[in-house]
């Protein structure tokens, strides 16, 4: 587990609150399947265009804890604020090393952190994982996830346009990497 401190902002510098990664846990799906439901229905961050039910997702853990690939959450104050999941970019071989990242943040948690943080854990692991690069896919619209990608290093490698269409919306897809 990796705990880092935060500052609310919206209180004196004085009120921190320890933000903590850690693996999730079957007990953390409902509020994690909440958040995604949420950026489901926002048409920024998620090609999936139907909320997922809890039965649907039973796996998605389990599917995680057996390899190489974490599914974390971040937790504040005792609620899940965020999580992040690496899984394997394309099932052939020779993309062994490279991994998809996938971060969603809670929008009462956003702009604190949280998903810098989750990141910036993937990017200080990836080594010890066996991961030489990250893939992150993300909607063209979505500036505030492209710049935080970019902050942290990773570079465009890509674009992909018109691929994906949210509500009769057709929507470019930009590819964002980082290498070890």
């Amino acid at each position: 587990m990796s705990a880092v401190t935060t500052e609310k902002a919206s209180r004196p510098a004085a009120t921190k609150h320890e933000m903590s990664i850690r693996d999730a846990r079957e007990s953390d799906l409902p509020a994690i399947i909440k958040i995604y439901n949420a950026a489901i229905a926002t048409r920024m961050s998620t090609a999936q265009l139907e909320p997922v039910t809890l039965e649907s997702r039973q796996n998605w853990l389990k599917d995680h804890s057996a390899g190489r690939h974490p599914f974390w959450v971040v937790e504040i104050d005792g609620k899940i604020a965020g999580w992040l999941t690496l899984k394997s970019f394309l099932p052939r071989c020779a993309y062994r090393d490279t991994a998809e990242v996938s971060v969603y943040v809670d929008e009462k948690f956003r702009r604190r952190g949280v998903g810098r943080a989750m990141l910036a854990e993937a990017i200080s692991r990836a080594p010890e994982l066996g991961i030489a690069a990250i893939v992150g896919l993300i909607f063209a619209h979505n500036q505030a996830s492209l710049q935080l990608f970019a902050e942290l290093g990773f570079e465009k490698w890509g674009l992909l346009p018109r691929v994906a269409r949210l509500d009769d919306v057709e929507r470019d897809l930009t590819i964002m990497g980082w290498h070890a």
